[in-house]
């Protein structure tokens, strides 16, 4: 009987001990299913979250199994979408929009202010990070153009660095000290992981995916061996996502099918274990370096992992995530992808010499248009505007020296990417 009696022990303590992935309870829930776009934690249990749709912030004390609302789109002057927030210490964060505007708070998140003296003005940050006592590094944008900014003084004063010599679009930046860091994002060649040893003052290419079109999105540096790096490349179907690796500080890089096209999210705890995910997806693990993927049937449109340590992670996506061995009171969610609401409708198709097309804006918003073929190969970027209002706007374009066959018009918004098949007879 003693026996059969350490034997149920130590079955329900390694039952116990087992982290999943579970939506964290006690937030608001997401009307709509739009994302949250980021999450931040200082320690195990303080942090935040952004949603970026409805200009949210939230706070936590008790490791994500309260929440409270401190920011809302009626609390601001403006339509904005929140793409990321950090915090450098218990008082002092920032949120980075797609509008032209960073804010800061300086009461651990009471209040919020738009910092108005950086110059020039960021079109949108899509990148944040914290280093050191005081340093901010902020980076953009996914619609172009690329740039780099950076705070000494906790975002009192800033500079701005123009990336155009190296990048397209940025919307990632890593930073282990405050001289050396990295920036991922696009080139005209394809996606990009950039290196600075000066504290951003000039850069090297360490990686380029060679296809025009793709991002590398996110970032990770494995905290436990600073020369392990991670990276999700966003691309258009039917080109595969790709989990992107070095373990030589990107003198050499792995690359694996990643579960999606629309990579976003990527965490790891060691060299071999962890999730990725993306717009249309939820949590897919693997334990074997990205070779194979599990999907763990968790989670949807994700895009931020956030890895404490081996047994504790957060993660946004249509919800907060956490990834712990608590039993959490999860809410019912109904973890299915809710389609970019973006209405795109083609005047005529087949297309014979002039594309045209109207996409009805509900909000403000970000957009890129290109042209790829069949096969995922970029053809031409047609395309670049800021929306500022609620809109339905008409488009046209000349198709007159393409040659017959089936293309792929593509619009990236701040939502994600849509596609549209038309065929030129």
């Amino acid at each position: 009987m003693k026996y059969l009696n350490l034997i149920i022990f130590f079955t329900g303590f390694f039952a116990l001990g087992q982290a999943t992935w579970q939506a964290v309870p006690n937030i608001t829930p997401n009307t709509n299913n739009q994302r949250f776009d980021d999450v931040y934690f200082l320690n195990d249990n303080l942090g935040w979250a952004a949603n970026g749709f409805y200009a949210a912030v939230y706070k936590t004390t008790d490791g994500g199994l309260t929440w409270t609302e401190q920011l809302n789109e009626n609390n601001l002057t403006g339509n904005f979408y929140f793409r990321n927030i950090v915090f450098l210490n218990e008082n002092i964060g920032f949120v980075g929009t797609l509008n032209n505007t960073v804010f800061k708070t300086t009461d651990g998140g009471s209040t919020w202010n738009p910092i108005n003296n950086i110059d020039p003005n960021p079109v949108a940050i899509c990148g944040l990070d914290v280093v050191g006592p005081s340093t901010v590094y902020g980076c953009g944008a996914f619609f172009e153009p690329a740039f780099i900014i950076k705070s000494t003084d906790s975002g009192d004063n800033w500079t701005y660095f123009d990336m155009s010599s190296y990048a397209t679009a940025l919307v990632e930046v890593k930073f282990l000290t405050e001289s050396l860091g990295y920036a991922a994002g696009k080139s005209s060649s394809g996606a990009v992981v950039l290196k600075t040893t000066d504290g951003g003052v000039s850069w090297s290419e360490i990686y380029n995916s060679n296809i025009p079109g793709q991002y590398v999105w996110k970032l990770q540096v494995l905290d436990s061996n600073n020369n392990v790096i991670f990276g999700s490349i966003d691309t258009s179907a039917p080109n595969q996502g790709k989990l992107i690796k070095t373990i030589d500080g990107g003198l050499n890089w792995s690359s694996f099918d990643a579960p999606e096209s629309r990579i976003q999210a990527v965490g790891f705890i060691d060299e071999n274990t962890g999730w990725m995910g993306g717009h249309t997806t939820g949590f897919y693990e693997t334990t074997n370096g990205g070779m194979s993927w599990t999907n763990l049937s968790t989670g949807s449109n994700l895009n931020r992992i956030f890895i404490i340590n081996s047994s504790l992670a957060y993660a946004s996506g249509t919800t907060i995530y956490k990834f712990t061995s608590q039993t959490l009171n999860s809410p019912d969610l109904e973890d299915t992808f809710q389609q970019n609401p973006l209405a795109i409708k083609l005047d005529l198709n087949p297309v014979k010499d002039i594309l045209r097309f109207s996409i009805d804006f509900e909000s403000p918003d970000n957009i890129l248009i290109h042209l790829y073929d069949v096969n995922g190969k970029l053809i031409k970027k047609l395309a670049r505007e800021t929306i500022e209002t609620s809109i339905k706007k008409e488009y046209q374009f000349n198709l007159i020296d393409l040659k017959s066959g089936t293309y792929i018009l593509e619009v990236h918004n701040n939502l994600g990417r849509i596609s549209k098949k038309i065929i030129k007879p």
